[in-house]
């Protein structure tokens, strides 16, 4: 009771109008962004971190929680319209969704995405109002051995498990906790990796890596290897953009079980929503095989309703660990993680003492920005398609201008601008070679926690190691972390031994078909 209390009064903050707007903004903002192949609500986020810091914080991160929602809804409509996807969390929607619209379905298509995206970001918020308060308590017995026991989690889980190739993930983790250690130690005061440039002593701002990386890094990669693609076309939603009684009726049970399956990755830095929406396409796609007239293939409705859900439903719950714990479950909530630090305020169990009015406040802009959003796709999902008529150099002169604005804006710094440069080209081989980008952001916000938990923790055992791994709750995470760990190999092992015989079966195919012409050649002559 006294949580449904507070977001009582965290409602009457957020409707005031001036909330309001900055809901609609950002919404708005998500969606334009996520609409652009590419592009996402991470870039989103990352782009608006520098302008912010001119707004009041509960405004901010209001305007950032409907940016987050809001690009996933974007990306979707992309892979539905284009079979593009705007980021890895929206493959598993392309699936079925693509070939609703080939059947003249997309209307349809993008009304399933949008009550998805509803009804799965809708229960994890309420399920975040409850569990929130009781995860910081959880998190208020967290010592620095428990604090160093997330921060290993988090790292391994992002840059081992969630990526195809565990060197590079670890790669990518092991640059950004580089790039955390430049600067004066706090310990000690000395210098480290500064080269003796008084521009590097306090450290290379977080917001300068994210904008370099995600959007600085995008830009150069289009302009440089992406310049010849071809567009692809729009499929032109017709019809009515709403859901029949029957096609409601099919679409639910999807919904729910996309839901269920998504919630529990919230709390899991498993890389955000990508494993949850291709297991809940997954198991929808092995309930549709055991019925009477299968449909998986021909534009299933159930395979889009399930993934739609289970990511909404992921982000959702992902705004609840991040403001408990503390704990960023993909590069957004990391970057949203930093931006909470910038204004002074760190998640966990002191964030909803020292600052209720934001967290409950906040708590309430998820279910306005959730009934915001349906309301702008439902009807103008079309409109949003339109962005992709702006000529790719201006679109992306745009970004790579206000790119340079923002930083200059923050640090009134030349050197962070030929930083902003530099960082940016290392972001573009990144993305050239394939590396991950989300494990370098989390190990450079989470790589300070980590290392002054390390040190915490050994001073306070007079140098014993061992207190890292003594406590219930830390040998707790280190379980689950070797489980995690565990399937991830096992379901790569399986995956190699299946794509092996697949491989096998085509060869012997070949050799089969081979012999026969052999055979037919010789009884013809």
């Amino acid at each position: 009771m006294e949580s449904l209390q507070l977001l009582m009064e965290g409602f009457a903050g957020a409707l005031t109008w001036q909330n309001l707007v900055w809901v609609l903004v950002g919404c708005l903002l998500g969606t334009a962004v996520g609409v652009m192949p590419g592009l996402g609500s991470s870039m989103a986020v990352a782009l608006l971190l520098p302008v912010t810091f001119s707004l009041e914080p509960t405004a901010a991160f209001i305007m950032f929680a409907g940016v987050y929602f809001g690009g996933l809804f974007g990306d979707s409509t992309m892979g539905i319209l284009m079979n593009t996807p705007g980021q890895a969390s929206a493959i598993a929607s392309t699936f079925e969704g693509h070939k609703m619209a080939l059947r003249g379905k997309a209307a349809q298509a993008l009304a399933t995405a949008a009550i998805g995206a509803f009804v799965g970001g809708f229960i994890a918020s309420i399920l975040v109002v409850f569990l929130a308060p009781a995860l910081a308590d959880f998190s208020s017995s967290f010592g620095p051995a428990e604090f160093f026991a997330l921060a290993v989690f988090a790292f391994v889980a992002t840059s081992s498990v969630v990526t195809d190739n565990a060197v590079k993930g670890l790669a990518a983790l092991f640059i950004g906790l580089g790039i955390a250690v430049i600067g004066i130690d706090g310990a000690s005061g000395a210098p480290r990796f500064t080269l003796d440039s008084p521009f590097l002593f306090d450290g290379v701002s977080l917001v300068t890596v994210t904008v370099a990386v995600l959007a600085l890094g995008e830009v150069i990669y289009v302009a440089c290897l992406e310049r010849h693609m071809q567009d692809k076309a729009i499929i032109k939603p017709k019809g009515r953009p709403w859901l029949s009684r029957a096609e409601f009726r099919e679409a639910m049970p999807a919904w729910l079980r996309g839901t269920a399956i998504g919630l529990p990755f919230g709390v899991v830095p498993a890389g955000g929503s990508e494993i949850p929406t291709f297991l809940a396409y997954g198991l929808e796609k092995r309930l549709d095989a055991r019925r009477a007239n299968p449909r998986f293939g021909t534009g299933a409705i159930r395979g889009l309703a399930a993934p739609e859900a289970a990511g909404n439903s992921t982000t959702g719950m992902a705004m609840g660990a991040l403001l408990a714990l503390g704990l960023p479950i993909s590069a957004t909530a990391a970057i949203m993680l930093a931006a909470f630090r910038q204004y002074g305020l760190q998640p966990g169990p002191l964030l909803f003492e020292r600052a209720p009015d934001l967290v409950w406040v906040l708590l309430a802009s998820f279910f306005i920005a959730m009934i915001v959003l349906l309301i702008l796709n439902l009807p103008f999902a079309m409109l949003w398609a339109k962005l992709l008529l702006i000529p790719r150099p201006y679109l992306y002169a745009g970004i790579t201008l206000f790119c340079a604005l923002g930083i200059y804006a923050t640090s009134g710094s030349i050197f962070d601008l030929f930083l902003l440069l530099g960082i940016g080209f290392v972001g573009f081989l990144m993305r050239a070679l394939d590396f991950p980008i989300a494990p370098l952001i989390i190990g450079m916000v989470l790589g300070p926690l980590a290392e002054t938990s390390l040190r915490d923790a050994a001073m306070s055992a007079n140098g014993d190691f061992s207190v890292l791994v003594q406590g219930p709750i830390a040998l707790g995470l280190y379980a689950v972390l070797v489980l995690v760990l565990g399937f991830a190999v096992r379901g790569r092992i399986v995956g190699r031994r299946r794509a092996a015989a697949e491989r096998a079966a085509g060869a012997a195919g070949v050799e089969s078909g081979a012999e026969s012409g052999v055979e037919s050649g010789a009884e013809a002559r």
